[in-house]
């Protein structure tokens, strides 16, 4: 899934770096959780700087995991965990995790907001648009101005708070926890410590 809002696509140059860097992390995410990793994906997972913090930890032990694991063996994980034969160990949409089902209110909520917002999912895709890479990647868009202009913290913090919190940091925690995780367990740790972290800073605007 990818998100477009009618082919804007310019990013507003004002974005501070410190939003740079939070756009930074939610689009990490969304290559991570997008889709079967790559030969690419990996080259570029291997390239993550950490530092002492847990965020820095939980990025170098990704970058390390990216260096080690069989490309085969990185597609195979991503089927075992949200594809399956049927299903996968994880169901990595709001919809389920918030209903236990697919296609229910929350899609229907967030298409509203994004018809609001003017973000317009590409032609050819199929699955919805509640999938955690979507909404990371539309984050990641409200944040560097890819859509129409960079949101303000008030319009971010109130699709994170719709869309993102309920539930992307239980699923980010599953993700640590599933037994078919190799590669997704740093990956699964970089999203509920991000999420922790957003919840907080936008605490503080208030």
């Amino acid at each position: 899934m990818s998100a477009n809002a009618g082919g804007l696509k310019h990013e507003d140059a004002t974005v501070a770096e410190e939003d740079m860097l939070r756009a930074g992390v939610y689009d990490v995410l969304a290559a991570v959780f997008r889709r079967e990793p790559d030969a690419a994906l990996l080259a570029e997972l291997r390239t993550l700087q950490g530092d002492e913090t847990p965020l820095g930890q939980a990025f170098a032990a990704l970058a390390e995991r990216a260096r080690t694991i069989d490309p085969t063996a990185a597609r195979h994980e991503y089927t075992d965990l949200f594809i399956g034969l049927g299903r996968g160990e994880l169901v990595p949409f709001a919809s389920y995790y918030l209903t236990g089902f697919l296609h229910e209110k929350p899609l229907a909520v967030l298409r509203d907001d994004m018809a609001r917002l003017g973000i317009e999912r590409e032609e050819g895709v199929a699955e919805p648009e509640d999938h955690i890479a979507s909404l990371c990647e539309m984050m990641a868009g409200l944040i560097r101005g890819r859509f129409l202009e960079a949101a303000p913290v008030r319009l971010q913090r109130a699709f994170f708070e719709r869309h993102l919190a309920p539930w992307a940091g239980h699923f980010f925690s599953d993700v640590e926890a599933a037994k078919s995780a190799d590669l997704y367990r740093p990956a699964g740790t970089i999203g509920r410590l991000f999420m922790e972290i957003e919840a907080a800073a936008f605490a503080m605007e208030e």
